[in-house]
């Protein structure tokens, strides 16, 4: 008798109280290390402030666990000798600290996880106006071979590698493709020697991205992870890439790994595009500008009893749109999803140029639609769709940068937040989102941390 499927599995013995046995495939296990104890997890942090090193089990592997010792083996029960590795996860980060929510203690911690993805400014070289990211595993002549980049990625992450692409793309002029994973690993892929491929997930242990990396390097393909989490499956399978350091996230819904993840990729973007298209002068002030994002992000938290306000008056609503363009169309998306996550009220998101191509028929008197308008290239289109829902009596709260008079009085209720090049806008136009959810979540009585129906980390297909 066997097993088949998808499990991390865990064995306790009524008659032998100090004996556990674990097994893998395809969901994560960790054994944790600890003075005359020992664990068995899916996570390192589940023993935080215990201890300190694990051992990660691989697909088909066996753990055998007492209190001082551990034996893993294989399915032919041959002994497997494996590494005790440190782990590096602050115990403060366990707790919620003043915060009601690790949600709203998750979003308020955005300025210091922004800085911690750029390396506390160690990851980019501001002479030369470029990034540094030593763990791509790339030489920079490998840079000048690739000729597509394919992101994949499932929910938060797949609209991170959204914002991903319009970064490269703008700045690299590299064609980018973004892929649902779930979708990619059963498409019969076309996987070509001069892609590059990289797998975002929040917590590395993400089943569809994890089957679809296995699907494309079994085709020959070069894959990079941008995760979170240290020592994940994801981390350990992938040939390179970057760690994005946003610090343990806590509640479902994701907020700063968001962010991290669009930081980091934001700098795999300046790094190529600094070698292939853009200028010394643009790349010094692209350095400058993402240094200012943490301050200014500081400066939108502040807002944050004047959102939940706008949030009081939406709780009734059945129904809430999100729309923008360009680079920002994917944080349409994001907010929505947020929305849908932790209050249960239906949330769509829209490119702003598809509204007479349906969703204007979703508006009627008072429904609340979001509009993120920023001023770069899509905004004169962008005050053009919020002025079609004005038309039809819809609500407009509009999030945007803009100081013009004009634009503002077109809001029933108006969000503005600090400029910034359009490229990283992504990164502060999203937080009044976070906040937006967060507010109606919490007038709703939502258990907002852990929101029905939903994982952390979703580790079965």
């Amino acid at each position: 008798m066997y097993l088949e499927g998808t499990y991390g599995l865990v064995v306790i013995f009524n008659d032998q109280t100090d004996l556990l046995m674990g097994a893998r495939n395809g969901s994560p296990l960790v054994v944790g290390v600890g003075d005359g104890e020992m664990f068995l997890a899916s996570d390192a942090a589940a023993f935080i402030g215990l201890s300190r090193q694990a051992i990660f089990l691989e697909d088909g592997e066996l753990v055998i666990i007492r209190k001082n010792s551990y034996r893993t083996v294989n399915q032919q029960n041959l002994e497997i000798k494996k590494e005790i590795e440190e782990i590096d996860i602050e115990e403060k980060s366990a707790g919620k600290g003043d915060f009601p929510h690790f949600l709203l203690k998750e979003i308020f911690e955005q300025p210091e996880s922004i800085t911690r993805a750029l390396g506390s400014g160690g990851r980019l070289i501001k002479e030369y106006g470029t990034a540094k990211l030593g763990g791509l595993n790339l030489e920079k002549r490998d840079f000048f071979d690739i000729n597509h980049i394919r992101i994949i990625g499932m929910g938060t992450a797949y609209y991170a590698g959204m914002v991903g692409a319009s970064c490269i793309e703008s700045l690299a002029r590299i064609p980018v493709t973004v892929s649902d994973a779930s979708e990619l690993k059963l498409s019969n892929p076309i996987i070509t020697r001069d892609t590059l491929y990289l797998a975002v997930s929040q917590s590395g242990e993400t089943a569809d991205t994890i089957a679809a990396v296995k699907e494309i390097q079994n085709r020959g393909g070069r894959v990079l992870g941008i995760v979170n989490s240290v020592g994940s499956t994801l981390a350990r399978m992938t040939e390179g890439g970057v760690y994005i350091h946003a610090g343990r996230e806590v509640s479902v819904a994701s907020t700063k790994v968001f962010t991290a993840q669009v930081t980091v990729l934001f700098l795999l973007a300046l790094l190529i595009g600094r070698m292939r298209d853009i200028s010394l002068s643009k790349g010094k002030r692209l350095v400058e500008e993402v240094m200012t994002i943490p301050e200014k992000l500081r400066s939108i938290l502040m807002m944050n009893e004047e959102i939940k306000a706008i949030a009081a008056t939406c709780t009734g609503a059945e129904s809430v749109l999100f729309l923008s363009r360009g680079i920002n169309h994917a944080v349409a998306l994001e907010g929505a999803l947020k929305l849908k996550e932790i209050t249960y009220i239906h949330a769509e998101g829209f490119s702003a140029g598809w509204l007479k191509h349906g969703p204007l028929a979703l508006v009627s008197k008072g429904t609340p639609c979001v509009f993120i308008a920023v001023e770069d290239n899509t905004f004169e289109k962008t005050i053009g769709n919020i002025q079609e829902v004005k038309a039809r009596q819809g609500r407009i709260i509009l999030i945007t940068d803009s100081d013009n008079p004009e634009v503002h009085s077109l809001a029933d209720d108006l969000i503005i937040i600090p400029k910034t090049d359009p490229v990283l806008s992504p990164i502060l136009t999203v937080v009044p989102l976070q906040l937006f959810s967060y507010y109606i979540a919490e007038l709703l009585g939502r258990d907002i941390d852990r929101p029905r129906n939903l994982a952390k980390s979703v580790t079965t297909e």
